[in-house]
């Protein structure tokens, strides 16, 4: 069955109470969607689990495509406070440690419930949650964008804005694709080695460009 486009959260949690309550229903709905999936995940199985009344959790989701959303919005704000962070710990890094950095943060944020971000990468798009990865993926490429500015002359010659689209798009489509097919690939440092050695080459070019700007 293909999930309905969801109608957002009904109201916004303002009081501790209340933040505990979303909080709960939310880390319900994301064990019930990482062990059995988004079928499983009625709003009558997610209120159970979470030790709320229907009713309660209707005042915040009207639906489980709304939970889904959510979980999906909670994920990117995470990701992009992570990135923002990771950004500004290596401004001053060298660029093989910095490049390493960031993707080794952007592979971190996939391997806490692989199982979630599976039924994540595969539900969001069908019921209208693409709003947010948007919004993400712009984000980051702007912090990169930026980077790739102030490191303009250990590089070859770019256009960081171009350049960081694409870089950001490789990346995460690299790893949906480990957490779709190849999730065993997230464990270890070999994938993060691999990705930083793939990007380093793209930002540095091949040896001439390499010696050309070392001779200058």
């Amino acid at each position: 069955m293909s999930p309905s486009n969801p109608s957002q959260i009904r109201k916004t949690p303002r009081q501790r109470r209340s933040a505990e309550t979303v909080e709960a229903i939310l880390t319900a709905a994301a064990h019930i969607l990482e062990k059995e999936g988004f079928e499983a995940a009625t709003t009558n199985r997610v209120a159970l689990k979470a030790g709320v009344s229907i009713g309660s959790l209707y005042q915040y989701f009207p639906n489980k495509e709304s939970l889904v959303r959510a979980l999906n919005d909670r994920h990117t704000r995470e990701v992009l406070e992570l990135l923002q962070r990771r950004f500004a710990e290596v401004r001053l890094a060298p660029l093989e440690e910095a490049v390493r950095a960031i993707v080794q943060a952007m592979v971190d944020v996939h391997r806490v419930n692989p199982g979630l971000h599976r039924v994540l990468v595969n539900i969001v798009p069908g019921i209208g949650g693409l709003t947010e990865t948007k919004a993400l993926e712009d984000a980051a490429a702007g912090l990169l964008s930026q980077f790739l500015k102030a490191r303009k002359t250990e590089l070859r010659p770019l256009k960081p804005d171009l350049s960081a689209f694409m870089l950001v798009h490789a990346v995460e489509a690299l790893t949906h694709a480990a957490v779709l097919e190849r999730p065993e690939l997230l464990k270890g440092d070999l994938f993060v080695d691999e990705a930083s050695r793939m990007i380093l080459g793209y930002l540095l070019g091949g040896p001439e460009e390499r010696r050309s700007r070392q001779n200058k």
